[in-house]
């Protein structure tokens, strides 16, 4: 069966309310021919719905009566092993389950709501392999920073963005790199999203105090040389990574931020004295997925037909780019700049996009960074002077991906407005 016929089928069984086992394993079966990263089964006042994260873009599937959600969450409980009388506080475990020859972890999560509980499953395919970090979309200047970074015998390496950008992919592609004979590597995730064979990985739980500081206390026992701590969320997480990393460790790790000089600024505010950081930090990694563009009905958009605002400010930006790094990347295609829009075919189902693309920022703690930050200056101006230092930053990235040809303006302003530098 394919994607739409088990949508299909799906809609027939909650129509008929017939066999609760079944609507199940379909709202899971669809998600996982559709490609899906998350399913969200939503109960709200009058109905519930449920919704598929497709190409990373949330889409309603179908809806279905409330007096049938009871039913369908004590289902999902007990395929989870959480209880099914707990309904008053949030609820998460993983199912494993296999789907033709294809393994999959599901990461169930339930939340109490005003009409019922809310349920939203992450699915991983355990089948994947960690992609290279070659094949990142990773390019030029921000490749050449990362290879170099990760060389080094120690310093802290952050990743920022948002939940769903490829944070942990980027960061397991990296510890693939250094996984060698002779090399100790530790990670604690929250949770453990990708099994991997060739690395120590331990799992959070908060619940009898086994947090992120008190696992880095603990790690730094085991004689390792790489540690990679998930997120770093407070004051006493950072304290010991900069601990870890100046006493001659490899630190990875993410954070919540819009950028790489936001991240700058959000350590300082945890109350770090400002002269660790150019101690301690090598270089700061933002990030973005946007959807690519498919390769089968892309249509060529001259720049006469965009408006007079939009081309100079992306005029403006080139302009501010190393011109290295755009002659390297887009060679011939700037004698004759050209963008590229989506109409429909069947090979992308009317989405105008297949697959992803990686966007970066990659921020290197030079001397004038330093200065900056030990002038604790503000967010704005570290980002600006960085670029000036030669930085590409995320939105610089996004305009060279467009003349590149793999994703259009509408995707950019979708996953993040553009500002003024």
């Amino acid at each position: 069966m394919n994607y739409t016929d088990v949508v299909k089928e799906l809609k027939d069984l909650i129509y008929k309310w017939d066999n609760v086992q079944k609507i199940c394993d379909y709202i899971i079966l669809g998600a996982v021919l559709g490609d899906s990263s998350d399913i969200h089964i939503e109960p709200l006042a009058s109905y519930v719905r449920i919704r598929y994260r497709l190409d990373w873009e949330l889409r309603e599937i179908l809806e279905y009566q409330s007096f049938m959600h009871q039913s369908i969450v004590a289902r999902f409980k007990i395929l989870s092993d959480l209880k099914i009388d707990e309904i008053r506080v949030p609820q998460d475990w993983r199912l494993s389950k296999t789907i033709g020859k294809k393994p999959l972890d599901l990461r169930v999560s339930t939340l109490p709501t005003v009409n019922w509980e809310k349920i939203v499953m992450r699915i991983v395919d355990k089948s994947k392999k960690i992609p290279k970090l070659d094949g990142l979309w990773i390019e030029w200047k921000n490749l050449e920073l990362i290879k170099k970074a990760i060389e080094l015998p120690n310093w802290i390496i952050l990743n920022s963005g948002p939940t769903g950008s490829g944070k942990t992919t980027t960061l397991y592609s990296m510890l693939e790199i250094l996984n060698k004979e002779n090399v100790n590597i530790m990670t604690l995730e929250d949770p453990v999203e990708i099994q991997l064979d060739w690395i120590n990985q331990s799992q959070v739980r908060a619940d009898i105090g086994f947090t992120f500081a008190y696992w880095l206390r603990t790690a730094l026992r085991q004689d390792p040389d790489i540690v990679m701590v998930w997120e770093i969320r407070d004051k006493e997480t950072v304290d010991i990574a900069i601990e870890a990393s100046l006493t001659g460790h490899l630190v990875f790790s993410t954070i919540h931020t819009n950028s790489a000089s936001e991240t700058i600024t959000r350590v300082l505010n945890m109350w770090v004295q400002g002269f660790l950081i150019p101690a301690s930090f090598n270089i700061v990694i933002a990030q973005r997925l946007v959807r690519k563009l498919c390769e089968k009905c892309k249509k060529q958009i001259p720049f006469s037909e965009l408006d007079k605002e939009t081309v100079v400010h992306i005029k403006k930006l080139l302009q501010k780019t190393d011109k290295k790094e755009l002659s390297s990347r887009l060679w011939e295609k700037l004698k004759s700049p050209k963008i590229y829009k989506s109409v429909w075919c069947e090979y992308c189902s009317n989405d105008w996009y297949k697959w992803r693309v990686w966007i970066y920022e990659v921020l290197s703690i030079t001397p004038w960074v330093k200065t900056m930050i030990l002038e604790w200056a503000s967010a704005f101006m570290i980002n600006r002077e960085a670029i000036k230092d030669g930085m590409i930053s995320l939105e610089q990235d996004w305009i060279i991906k467009v003349l590149q040809w793999n994703t259009t303006l509408e995707e950019v302003y979708r996953v993040a407005k553009m500002q003024e530098y």
